[in-house]
């Protein structure tokens, strides 16, 4: 099984902080070239350096996802400066707590937003940049691209203060199933990896508030520690690979157990 993503060309957004720079560093490390996309063009300056707006294998976009105009100019930067795009990691997230008896908060349209509707338009352009690409050069046969997006345990666990989060994350688990039988023709695999007990930003954010709260993660995580960043680059690497070739419309968990634990620890239901 190969799961060499050598001579790749990569659009992985999120990519200034947490695990979005994780996955960035992680494949420029294996030889794929990579534009890495954030809103946060400072800190893609810090950790690409000023040289990645114009030159080398990785470059930088800084601009909200959330508008159509910056997703056209992003593939088009893409294309300038590789010609190509074969692979998509939506790992840009948004986390918020939210009141679930407040029918006047608006967090829910901004979980929507940045957690789902944001990744699903980038996706839904890319994939066509990717089918002309395709036609383009003639190709009839073999795979045209694949999109990872980046997802949560929390989809399908429940927590009264995370109800749009969660709710945002469900939907991003069926955008990511119903792209892959749309796309499947068009030789596009679509996947997800849900996470939980990994140090993301918005975790380590979290962390830094409520020092307690790890001890808790740890402890209703049967692998009994929070993971880096770099291990969930581990997982998304094999999904970008001809390895994970007949894998698509799949939610990869990526939780060390966390989510086949029973949080009631009695032998009773």
């Amino acid at each position: 099984m190969s799961l060499s993503i050598t001579g790749k060309t990569a659009i992985i957004t999120g990519a200034a902080h947490g695990i979005g720079l994780a996955i960035a560093r992680h494949f420029l490390e294996r030889g794929a070239q990579v534009m890495c996309a954030d809103m946060d063009e400072a800190k893609l300056i810090a950790e690409l350096g000023e040289e990645a707006k114009t030159e080398g294998p990785a470059r930088y976009f800084a601009g909200d996802l959330c508008q159509k105009l910056t997703v056209n100019n992003l593939l088009s930067a893409t294309i300038d400066a590789f010609e190509r795009i074969d692979i998509l990691v939506n790992a840009a997230r948004a986390f918020a707590p939210s009141d679930p008896l407040d029918p006047c908060e608006d967090t829910l349209d901004a979980m929507l937003n940045h957690n789902m509707k944001g990744a699903l338009r980038l996706s839904q352009m890319t994939a066509k940049r990717m089918i002309a690409q395709a036609e383009k050069e003639g190709r009839t046969t073999g795979e045209v691209g694949c999109i990872i997006n980046m997802s949560s345990l929390a989809a399908c666990r429940t927590h009264p203060s995370l109800l749009s989060y969660s709710i945002a994350c469900a939907a991003q688990d069926q955008a990511t199933r119903s792209l892959a039988v749309a796309l499947a023709p068009h030789r596009i695999r679509v996947n997800g990896v849900a996470f939980a007990s990994v140090m993301s930003a918005s975790l380590q954010a979290t962390l830094k508030e409520n020092g307690d709260w790890r001890e808790a993660i740890t402890a209703g995580t049967p692998l009994g520690r929070i993971a880096p960043p770099s291990e969930l680059a581990e997982t998304v690497q094999y999904l970008a690979s001809s390895g994970a070739g007949f894998v698509t419309g799949q939610i990869v968990t990526v939780d060390g157990g966390r989510g086949v634990l029973d949080a009631v620890q009695v032998p009773a239901y």
